[in-house]
């Protein structure tokens, strides 16, 4: 996307496949910061980069308050402490994902095992 380009609020929901009240939110509660012309607003570059990060985070399982504050260390302190705040979070999401995954397994073994028990249960009654 070109700098000079300004996305519509309709057209940020579009892009994003987002809904309106979700894209309100999120200027809501700071994440987003779009330019005002009276009552309508434009999403630049910079506010389209935002929005791809906030919903890989999403997509990842942080909170939309985790993302945020993410995003704020950068515009406070720089690259280095947003670049390290990140791998703390991505290493804490790594482990519970992969509790997710264990615990997950283990269903899926648990539900095979109970399928053939119905199935070997079936086979007798015929």
């Amino acid at each position: 996307m070109p700098d000079s380009v300004r996305l519509s609020f309709k057209d940020m929901c579009t892009r994003f496949e987002v809904t309106p009240r979700t894209l309100r939110y999120y200027e809501y509660i700071e994440l987003l910061a779009p330019e005002r012309e009276g009552r309508t607003r434009f999403y630049g570059p910079r506010e389209v980069a935002r929005m791809k990060l906030i919903l890989r985070g999403r997509r990842f399982g942080f909170s939309l308050e985790e993302i945020r504050q993410w995003l704020l260390i950068y515009g406070k302190k720089g690259e280095r402490p947003q670049l390290e705040t990140w791998l703390g979070l991505a290493d804490r999401q790594l482990q519970e994902l992969e509790g997710q995954r264990a615990e997950l397994d283990t269903t899926i073994a648990d539900l095979r095992a109970l399928r053939e028990t119905a199935v070997s249960e079936l086979r007798k009654l015929d």
